[in-house]
């Protein structure tokens, strides 16, 4: 199997993830969201939960293909260059993009949660790809570095993967919180939420998170500690990766196997550590890391079986992921700011939701109509670049 072969398959999933993750962010109304596409009030997952992890995946196994010829010695300081640009920009990007929420909020559109639009987010998405990615390629580097390689062996990540997942545990389970005690995995009583607040302040926090509607902050989806269980994902990606390169065409059963390992691995321990994406909990990172190999599994053998046509517009998406998600946010701003000074103004989006609603009569299946028009608008948008060979990439 080729390396285009691979890039193939990764930017079709990478491409249905970010598809995903557009139509979770862009329903006609917020009212009437889609069940799949709304995320799990704390503990537990949905199909909407699964695609962030699944493009963290996706980031692995770029690295992955990537990490081996960027350990040359004289190349050390472009590389590491080339880490801080992709750091940076993901996070400034990510912050700009968190800033639209205040714009609109100024030009009218009505405030969510608790707080006003003059606070401005610190954690999003964009940041903990950065983050997570930072944390991978570290250890990544540190394994390599440790075995005078070019790029660390499997047994080497496994060895990473275990001390994050297992170290997370430990902390979220026997570290005590000062005011809370230790093994707290409630929305508010739980370390990770607890660094959190004490580090950027809950007016710098995600508005939603919190156990009411317009309650107080109490977490961050994206928050600080949960990067280093979300670089997990990354490094399953890695593992993807290898298996690939050693197994060719004959990788689809192996990764079916991780898939599986991993999954039961989830669903056993799930007692033990509940599964929650807004912790990031260690057995969310191997469930959802166990359902992106079966994923790449799937996609394989699709392409294999011909199916390339079927899957070219994820790959369009899948190669320009980053602006792709961007556009989404933006347009997800924009939706909401009032188009006229009255009471109980028209929005976009509540215009877009009206016009569907008159051909489809299901309101949650008009406002899933409307946020596939919007995955529509943001792939013929993307198309012209992805015919041109143009692929923005941080």
């Amino acid at each position: 199997m080729t390396n285009v072969q691979r890039m193939s398959e990764l930017d079709i999933l990478r491409g249905f993830a970010v598809a995903v993750m557009i139509l979770v962010v862009s329903p006609g109304s917020w009212g009437h969201t889609y069940a799949p596409l709304r995320h799990a009030d704390w503990h537990g997952w949905t199909f909407a939960d699964l695609v962030f992890p699944d493009f963290l995946f996706g980031v692995g196994m770029a690295l992955g293909l990537t990490f081996g010829r960027s350990l040359d010695p004289n190349e050390q300081t472009a590389f590491w260059t080339k880490v801080g640009r992709r750091v940076i920009g993901l996070t400034l990007l990510g912050l700009a993009l968190n800033y639209l929420a205040v714009i609109s909020g100024l030009l009218g559109a009505p405030p969510v949660g608790p707080q006003d639009y003059t606070t401005w987010r610190i954690p999003g998405v964009l940041q903990r790809i950065a983050a997570a990615y930072l944390s991978a390629v570290s250890i990544m580097w540190l394994s390599s570095v440790v075995a005078h390689r070019e790029a660390p062996q499997p047994v080497q990540i496994g060895i990473a993967i275990a001390v994050l997942l297992i170290g997370y545990w430990v902390a979220l389970s026997f570290v005590t919180v000062p005011g809370y005690g230790a093994g707290r995995l409630d929305m508010e009583g739980n370390l990770a939420a607890y660094i959190d607040r004490a580090v950027f302040g809950t007016q710098h926090m995600w508005p939603l998170a919190a156990e009411s509607w317009r309650g107080p902050v109490l977490y961050d989806p994206e928050g600080i500690l949960a990067t280093f269980p979300a670089s997990a994902n990354i490094l399953f990606g890695v593992l993807a990766v290898s298996i690939w390169t050693k197994l060719g065409d004959r990788c689809i059963p192996a990764l079916l196997v991780a898939g599986g390992l991993l999954i039961a691995a989830a669903l056993l321990l799930e007692p033990l550590f509940p599964i929650n994406k807004k912790i990031w909990t260690s057995t969310f990172a191997l469930l959802t890391s166990g359902i992106s190999f079966v994923a790449l599994a799937a996609v394989a053998t699709l392409l294999r079986a011909g199916m390339l046509p079927l899957l070219a517009p994820f790959r369009v998406l899948g190669g320009n992921a980053i602006l792709a998600f961007s556009i989404s946010i933006f347009l997800s701003a924009i939706a909401g700011i009032p188009l006229a000074s009255v009471e109980d103004p028209p929005t976009l989006q509540s215009t877009g939701f009206r016009i569907m609603s008159a051909v489809v009569p299901d309101p949650h299946l008009a406002s899933l109509a409307c946020a596939f028009g919007i995955v529509l608008l943001i792939f013929l948008m993307i198309f012209p670049l992805h015919r041109r060979g143009i692929h923005i990439r941080l």
